[in-house]
């Protein structure tokens, strides 16, 4: 191993975190209540990571929540969950080994923090109907609303969302009609829970954590870039950290955690570590692969599984906090009756209502041509989605800005205008409509999973919450951005069941670990799902600190010595 310990040292704790989000001071919080002390260091001016830019959901199996709905469920069923749908890219002992622990973790913060969690209402598994062991709700869950007041100072340091509304719960949401019918929801509410700091969602859930580690004491150093991990050619000893433009060395007497989330704002990396060529993001730009150039010199081992794309649409004059264009997911809307999505020819490809479906045909590649079919793509509607419906940051009967879509009276001008095959256009209006209106899509199986009528449709639409047809002139056509997977990445760190980060040797590096999606998503797989990314933060970073203190967890061992 690399030997470059530092001279002298500037700071010390037992247990040093990089990453201020929801894994970070997961980690943290448990290093200091397992008698250690704790460093949080944050690259950017504020605290709560890509956790706060989330919907804040934490997917949980076999959680008390849903018990008391009197929902069936346990570890073993989202093993099988799991294991099932992850295309074998996952490892099964890492499925195991997240499975027993969520619930643990999550029990634990609650326990010992102001983290309070409830259950999603009504919301599914995404695979629930298709998959055995998806449940119809209480997998799911989210915190309650946050008294953020309570941080004091702070408040205005920990991280909103500028594409969530915040104050708004996923049940609050549902209770209005979703986002089919976001003109009607009652912002009443929203003005209250603002007015009082309250924060739901994401912002609620990093919230909370950033009060343990206040309430704690643990020192949160914002503006503090790690740029290099020490060793004694033995196991990692510290940070090197460049701090308000002064160079500081932090030791780490029992571990480094690496809790940067991934690399999705860094374009050369998305190409040669994904397969995602000029993606939009919904994150900030300190997401930039970090992990990687922290990590990798003391020769940890990387892992990819398949890629996670999304769509999305950046609208004129929308900017995130730092300038640069600000994305909105299509996710929730083009699943919504009167949408389609069409190629270049034309043609339907996917099911537009779930996302796990077009996300991987939108890479699709065609080797006879070397081009990729489905790849640019259009959102198409009539006039009843405009009139009826939000569409990423448009509101019901507003008009489609200059520069991103196109509106016409027929069709074949539509297609014209957008670079679309115009007869290609017109055949596939033309089969979806009559199937549309009868409630069925035996083409894509659009409106089959019931996950995609809370996410992306209209309940009270009959006869499917995600179907209906295009039929009312004007049309509109809105090109959409391929997007990554909200920082959720393709490749990451390998870590084994003690989050250790692994080297090429297929040994631990002693003193480092990994958590959230700074690791690789070898419980997962091929598979994802709402709330795993959060929950994979919270559990990874819990167990990482455990080890790092000299208290392991012995849940997995025991469990594979029962199965034996």
């Amino acid at each position: 191993m690399l030997n470059n310990q530092a001279a002298q040292w500037d700071m010390e704790a037992d247990f040093v975190s990089i990453g201020s989000g929801a894994g970070g001071l997961a980690g943290a919080i448990a290093a200091h209540d397992a008698g250690g002390s704790a460093i949080v260091l944050e690259r950017t001016s504020k605290v709560g990571g890509v956790t706060a830019l989330s919907m804040g959901e934490v997917w949980v199996p076999g959680n008390r929540y849903a018990a008391a709905l009197g929902v069936e469920d346990s570890p073993g069923k989202g093993f099988e969950y799991l294991r099932r749908l992850s295309m074998g890219h996952a490892d099964e002992r890492a499925i195991l080994n997240f499975v027993l622990h969520a619930r643990e973790a999550l029990a634990w913060f609650e326990e010992h923090t102001d983290l309070r969690m409830k259950a999603i209402r009504h919301c599914p598994d995404y695979f629930y109907g298709v998959d055995p062991d998806g449940v119809p709700e209480g997998r799911l869950l989210e915190i309650e609303p946050f008294p953020a007041a309570t941080l004091g100072e702070w408040a205005e340091q920990t991280r909103i969302s500028p594409q969530m509304p915040f104050g708004f719960t996923h049940d609050d949401m549902y209770e209005f009609g979703g986002t089919a019918h976001l003109a009607k929801w009652d912002f009443s509410r929203l003005a209250e829970r603002m007015e009082r700091d309250e924060r739901c969602l994401g912002p609620g859930l990093a919230a909370a954590f950033v009060k343990a580690a206040v309430d704690r004491g643990i020192p949160l150093l914002t503006g503090a870039e790690a740029v290099e991990l020490f060793s004694d050619g033995t196991r990692i000893t510290g940070v090197r950290v460049i701090h308000d433009g002064r160079e500081l060395a932090i030791r780490a007497d029992k571990g480094v955690l690496i809790a940067v989330s991934s690399y999705e704002r860094r374009e050369d990396y998305n190409r040669s570590l994904s397969q995602q060529v000029d993606a939009g993001s919904l994150v900030f730009s300190a997401v930039d692969g970090a992990n990687f150039r922290l990590a990798c010199p003391f020769n940890a081992r990387i892992s990819r599984v398949p890629d996670i794309s999304l769509l999305g649409v950046s609208l004129p004059n929308e900017e995130d906090e730092e300038g640069h264009p600000m994305y909105r997911s299509a996710m929730a809307v083009i699943g919504l009756p009167h949408v389609i999505v069409v190629n270049r020819s034309g043609q339907r490809f996917a099911n537009e209502s779930f996302y796990r479906d077009y996300g991987f045909k939108l890479d699709l590649v065609d080797g006879n041509t070397q081009t990729q079919p489905n790849y640019p793509c259009w959102a198409i509607m009539d006039s009843q989605a405009r009139e009826n419906y939000p569409f990423a940051g448009l509101m019901p009967g507003q008009e489609v800005p200059e520069g991103v879509g196109h509106t016409a009276d027929t069709l074949e001008e539509l297609a014209n205008l957008a670079g679309i095959d115009p007869a290609g256009l017109v055949a596939a209006v033309a089969r979806f409509n009559p199937l549309a209106d009868q409630g069925v899509d035996p083409d894509h199986h659009r409106g089959t999973h019931p996950w995609s009528a809370w996410m992306a449709g209209d309940r009270f639409h009959q006869p499917n919450p995600n179907l209906g047809s295009l039929v009312k002139a004007p049309f509109h056509a809105i090109q959409l951005k391929r997007m990554s997977g909200s920082a959720i990445p393709a490749t990451g760190l390998l870590a084994d069941e003690h989050c250790r980060i692994m080297s090429w040797a297929d040994a631990p590096i002693e003193g480092l670990y990994g958590a959230g999606n700074s690791l690789a998503r070898i419980e997962t797989g091929g598979m994802m799902q709402s709330g795993i990314s959060n929950a994979r933060g919270i559990t990874t970073g819990w167990l990482a600190a455990r080890h790092a203190m000299g208290q392991p967890s012995t849940l997995l061992a025991e469990e594979l010595a029962r199965r034996a």
